[in-house]
């Protein structure tokens, strides 16, 4: 918490510093700021990731799953995703993509 006398420099009339010591008020800073701005998007992510990322039982999987599976590069699922070959999701930074979808092209291609 910080100290009246900072409080002080920072308001002008009495009866507001007065009401400061009152009620043990605390002043913001920028940097209090983003700290709070940085935990609300980190705790809002979790809880999207948890609640409603793809899940392997719907049949969607992240790049590094899929490409083990199917044995194929980066590169080769980046071009199937750029084409629009096959559909794909992007959560939170992560590609998810249908393994459905995959599994089909790779047979008709056979």
């Amino acid at each position: 918490m910080f100290h009246y006398e900072t409080i002080r420099c920072f308001v002008r009339d009495r009866n507001t510093f007065e009401s400061f010591k009152k009620y043990d008020m605390e002043i913001l800073s920028k940097q209090d700021l983003e700290l709070f701005r940085i935990r609300m998007i980190s705790d809002i992510e979790k809880i999207l990731v948890a609640n409603f990322s793809p899940q392997e039982d719907f049949g969607w999987l992240r790049s590094k799953a899929i490409r083990k599976i199917m044995d194929i590069s980066p590169a080769t699922l980046q071009n199937l995703r750029i084409t629009g070959k096959i559909r794909f999701k992007k959560v939170m930074g992560s590609y998810y993509y249908n393994k459905e979808d995959l599994q089909k092209l790779f047979e008709d291609e056979n």
